[in-house]
C-alpha cells in the first residue's frame, strides 16, 4: 500500500522492515481519540481558512462514518497501513474521496499521537479512579462492619499490639485514596494540547489552538513545540500512579494470603475468588492475591521501561516514542483489572472473628505496651518501664503465663509501682478501646476513620465525573 511519507522513496519498504516498524497492532486502541482529535481539527482548518464549511462539514460526516465503522468492528486494522493515524485517514478518503487528504493539513503524526494519547490518558485514568473509588468503598464498608473485631496487630510480622481487623483494612483504604489522588493530578498536568505543534516546529497556519484544546476539553495549549511532539512526562506520571497503586495492592494481597493460611486461620475465601490444585483434593488456593501480587512486577517494570526508553532521547521526536504505548496500556489494563478483582475477592471474604480474638487474647505477651504504660502513669520513666516489663515478659514466657494473669505478688517482684489488681485492668478489649487518639485503633476510631473515607471517596468520584 502506498505510504503517507512515501514521495521520496524509490523502493517498498523490505516486508521485515513493514513488520517490525507497524504499530497498528497496539495503537489501534487509540483510534476513537484519533477520530475525536481530527474532528477537532477539521474545525481549526475551518477557521483558518484552510477548508472551506462544505468541506469541513463534509469531512465531519465522513469522520463520523468511520467512527461507526469502527463501532461495528469494521474499520480496516491491517499491518500494510502502519498505524492507526493511516487507516482512519484511509477510510476517510475511500468515504469522502481526496479531501480526505486535506485533513493532515497543518499537522504531523508527531502532535497527532501526542494529542490521541492524551485523551486516551483521560479514559485511563477515569477508569483507574472508578475502580480504585469502588475499591475503597469496599473497604471502608468492611472496616466499618468489623471495628469491633479484635485481632493481633504485627510488625517485622511478629505479634506487637491488639489491632481491630477494620483498622487494619481503613489502612489500605486511606493508602488508596493517595493512589485516587496521584492518578487525578496525572490528569491535571496532561490536560493539555499538543497538536498544531507539527512535526517540531509548529506551523506556518493561523491556528486557533485555544478554540481546538476547548473542543477536546483540554484545559490548555502546550506553549513549546518541541516538548510537545517529544513530552511523555504524563505518562511517566500515570506509570508511577500505577506502580505505587499495584505495590499498595501486592501489600494487601500478601496479608490476605497470610490470613487465608491455616497458620494464621483469619479468614475464608471464598469459593468463587479462589482456585485448588490438580493433585491434591484439599487445596484451596489464593491465587487472586498472588497474581495481584506477581502483576506487581510488571507494573514496575513498565515505569521502568518507559523511563529507560526517554532517558537518552535527543530532542525532539524519535521513533522510539512508539514503544511508550505497551508500558501504558499493560499498566492501565492491569491496574485497573486488579483494584476490580481485589474489590470482589474482599466482598466474598468470611472472616473468623472469633479466632482472630481468640489469638490476641491468648498471646502471653502482646499487652506488654499497655502494661508498660500502666507504669507510667505511676510516674515511672518510659525507659524504666521499658526495662521492667521486658524482664516480665521474659518470666511469662518462662511460666506459661500470660501479662493479664499475674497476680499481685508476682508483679511486685519487678516494681513496687504495680497498682493492686493490675491484672484485672489488662484485657485485649481493654487495650484497643484506650486507643483514642486521632488515628488509634479503637471502634470508636474506626468509625471516624470510615466518615472520613466515604467523604474522600465521594470528593474523588466527582473530580473523576469531570474527566
Amino acid at each position: 500500500m502506498k505510504k503517507t511519507w512515501g514521495g521520496r522513496f524509490k523502493k517498498p519498504t523490505d516486508p521485515q522492515v513493514e513488520a517490525f516498524t507497524e504499530s497498528i497492532s497496539f495503537d489501534q486502541r487509540l483510534a476513537p481519540f484519533d477520530i475525536e482529535g481530527s474532528l477537532a481539527h477539521v474545525q481549526t482548518l475551518v477557521k483558518a481558512k484552510l477548508l472551506k464549511p462544505h468541506e469541513g462539514k463534509k469531512l465531519t460526516v465522513g469522520l463520523r462514518k468511520v467512527k461507526k465503522l469502527l463501532d461495528a468492528g469494521k474499520l480496516p486494522l491491517d499491518s500494510s497501513l502502519e498505524d492507526i493515524h493511516t487507516a482512519v485517514e484511509k477510510a476517510l478518503t475511500k468515504i469522502v474521496g481526496p479531501l480526505g487528504g486535506k485533513l493532515h493539513t497543518g499537522r504531523s503524526r508527531n502532535d497527532q499521537v501526542a494529542t490521541d494519547f492524551r485523551l486516551y490518558l483521560r479514559q485511563a485514568v477515569k477508569e483507574s479512579v472508578q475502580a480504585g473509588s469502588h475499591l475503597i468503598e469496599t473497604l471502608t464498608r468492611l472496616s466499618l462492619q468489623e471495628k469491633d473485631t479484635l485481632m493481633p496487630g504485627y510488625t517485622h510480622l511478629q505479634r506487637a499490639m491488639p489491632v481491630t481487623m477494620g483498622h487494619h483494612l481503613a489502612a489500605y483504604a486511606f493508602m488508596l485514596t493517595r493512589d485516587m489522588d496521584r492518578f487525578l493530578a496525572t490528569w491535571d498536568r496532561a490536560n493539555a494540547l499538543p497538536l498544531g505543534s507539527g512535526a517540531l516546529a509548529g506551523t506556518n497556519h493561523p491556528f486557533d489552538r485555544v478554540l481546538t484544546a476547548r473542543m477536546l476539553g483540554l484545559k490548555s495549549v502546550l506553549q513549546n513545540s518541541l516538548d510537545a511532539v517529544s513530552d511523555r512526562d504524563a505518562y511517566v506520571d500515570f506509570l508511577s500512579a500505577c506502580a505505587v497503586t499495584q505495590m499498595h495492592l501486592s501489600r494487601l494481597s500478601e496479608d490476605l494470603i497470610l490470613w487465608a493460611s491455616t497458620e494464621f486461620g483469619f479468614i475464608e475465601m471464598d469459593d468463587a475468588f479462589a482456585t485448588g490444585s490438580s493433585l491434591m483434593p484439599q487445596k484451596k488456593n489464593p491465587d487472586v492475591a498472588e497474581l495481584i501480587r506477581g502483576k506487581a512486577g510488571r507494573v514496575f517494570a513498565n515505569l521502568m521501561g518507559l523511563l529507560t526508553v526517554l532517558k537518552g532521547l535527543p530532542m525532539s521526536y524519535n521513533r522510539d516514542l512508539q514503544e511508550d504505548k505497551h508500558f501504558v496500556f499493560d499498566s492501565a489494563d492491569t491496574v485497573t483489572a486488579s483494584l476490580k478483582v481485589m474489590a470482589g475477592f474482599l466482598s466474598n471474604l468470611k472472616f473468623h472473628r472469633l479466632w482472630m480474638s481468640r489469638a490476641a487474647d491468648k498471646d502471653l505477651t502482646l499487652l506488654a505496651t499497655d502494661l508498660a504504660d500502666v507504669l507510667v502513669t505511676r510516674g515511672v520513666p518510659f525507659r524504666e518501664s521499658h526495662e521492667i516489663i521486658g524482664k516480665v515478659v521474659d518470666y511469662c514466657l518462662d511460666h506459661g503465663k500470660r501479662l493479664q494473669d499475674l497476680t499481685d505478688q508476682e508483679l511486685a517482684k519487678f516494681s513496687k509501682y504495680f497498682p493492686k489488681a493490675t491484672a484485672e485492668t489488662l484485657s485485649v478489649f481493654h487495650s484497643v478501646s484506650r486507643k483514642k487518639a486521632v488515628g488509634g485503633t479503637s471502634p470508636h476510631n474506626v468509625a471516624k476513620q470510615a466518615a472520613i473515607l466515604k467523604t474522600e471517596v465521594s470528593k474523588i468520584k466527582k473530580r473523576s465525573m469531570k474527566l
